[in-house]
C-alpha cells in the first residue's frame, strides 16, 4: 500500500515536471523531476534531469552522461533525443545538436522533434557558391540580400 503511494507520488511529480516543460519553465520542472527521482528512482526520466540541470544550473557534462543513460535504457523512446539535443543547444554546440535531432527523427521521431528541428532552422546555400561560407564577400552578400528581403 504504501510503495504504490510512494509510486502515485513520483508519477504525479513527473507529471508536473512534463507540464511545466511544456510552458518552458525548466527551474518548477527541475524541483518537480528531482522529487520524482527521489521517490523513484528511473532512469528513463534521467534525460529530463538533464535538460533541466544543463539550463538552470549550466552543468552541460553532467548532463550529457544523465541524457546517455537514458537512451541507453531506452534507444527508441524519442524524448531522449529530444532532450539531448536541447542539452547540446545549451551548450552551445549546434551542429552536435542538429545531428542528435536527426538521429531521433531516423530512429522514429515525434512532433516535438520535428518542431526543435524547425525552430532551429536550415542555413541558406552560400551566395557565390565556389567561396567558402566563411568568405567575408559571401557573408556580407548574404547579409544585405537577407536586410533587402531578396533571400
Amino acid at each position: 500500500m504504501e510503495e504504490n503511494r510512494v509510486e502515485e507520488s513520483a508519477e504525479r511529480e513527473f507529471e508536473q515536471m512534463l507540464a511545466a516543460l511544456a510552458v518552458e519553465d525548466t527551474q518548477v520542472a527541475l524541483v518537480h523531476i528531482e522529487k520524482a527521482l527521489r521517490l523513484r528512482d528511473a532512469p528513463e526520466w534521467y534525460s529530463y534531469l538533464g535538460f533541466c540541470i544543463a539550463r538552470q544550473r549550466g552543468q552541460h557534462r553532467k548532463a550529457l552522461e544523465l541524457c546517455q543513460v537514458s537512451l541507453d535504457a531506452e534507444p527508441e523512446n524519442p524524448a531522449h533525443y529530444l532532450n539531448l539535443g536541447r542539452v547540446h543547444l545549451a551548450k552551445g554546440d549546434k551542429p552536435e545538436a542538429l545531428r542528435v535531432l536527426r538521429e531521433g527523427m531516423a530512429r522514429g521521431g515525434s512532433p516535438e522533434l520535428a518542431q526543435q528541428l524547425d525552430r532551429i532552422g536550415m542555413r541558406s546555400t552560400p551566395v557565390i557558391r565556389m567561396l567558402s561560407r566563411r568568405n567575408p564577400i559571401n557573408r556580407y552578400l548574404g547579409i544585405l540580400l537577407s536586410r533587402l528581403g531578396l533571400r
